[in-house]
């Protein structure tokens, strides 16, 4: 499994990243980063980018991966539509149009719980997400939508974004709590990795469209 990877440093992107490092399955994982990761590791290469609008410079990079893991993406509190749907939908289709003309290539890319499919609703956020995932689903390659609810972050990942940072600290002591009460609705960023990795080996079988209880058990198998 050869991995392109965008989202490197964010939370969920740390978590998967680790869990690809970690799996004998993943042969090297590609991350493409605006800036260098500070670490190091021999089945990891960065491609710093500036312009996630347009990645036709690195189609050449591009061309030998087999797998997506697309895990960039950035909270819709005080944006605007047109701000969200830029970094939301332009990027991840630039990223998805870069990609080879491959139906044996899988994508998976993460969107979250509440995404209007029918891009129809009265939330921003979620007609942007329903939108990409429309388009991703209808694209020459194996895609699947992972939709998680509450994410608890383990082993180090940690967001960039403040408000999430401080809602992780107060939150994440009651994961176990959570887990008991709503367990639909919960999971981990390990959980997330390695339901990712266990999903190209369904070769386009199975659920497209997977929420947080989809996830765990994806995790579970692998």
């Amino acid at each position: 499994m050869r991995v392109l990877l965008f989202g490197a440093t964010g939370m969920v992107g740390q978590g998967v990243m680790r869990e690809c490092l970690r799996d004998g399955r993943v042969e090297s994982v590609l991350a493409v980063v605006r800036a260098p990761l500070g670490f190091t590791h021999p089945k990891l290469r960065a491609v710093v980018h500036e312009d996630f609008a347009d990645f036709s410079s690195l189609e050449g990079e591009f061309a030998d991966v087999d797998t997506v893991f697309y895990c960039l993406g950035v909270s819709s509190v005080g944006m605007g539509e047109d701000a969200y749907r830029r970094i939301t939908y332009d990027y991840t289709l630039a990223a998805a149009r870069a990609l080879p003309a491959d139906p044996e290539l899988t994508f998976v890319y993460v969107s979250g719980e509440g995404t209007d499919s029918t891009e129809q609703g009265r939330s921003m956020w979620a007609r942007v997400k329903g939108r990409t995932e429309n388009e991703l689903l209808a694209m020459d390659f194996r895609a699947y939508m992972f939709r998680p609810g509450f994410i608890q972050a383990v082993h180090g990942a940690t967001s960039r974004t403040r408000l999430y940072r401080t809602l992780y600290v107060v939150i994440g002591p009651l994961y176990p709590l959570l887990r008991r009460l709503i367990p639909r609705h919960v999971t981990t960023t390990e959980n997330l990795g390695r339901a990712m990795i266990a999903v190209v080996g369904r070769a386009g079988e199975g659920e497209r469209v997977l929420a947080s209880p989809e996830i765990n058990k994806a995790a579970a198998e692998a």
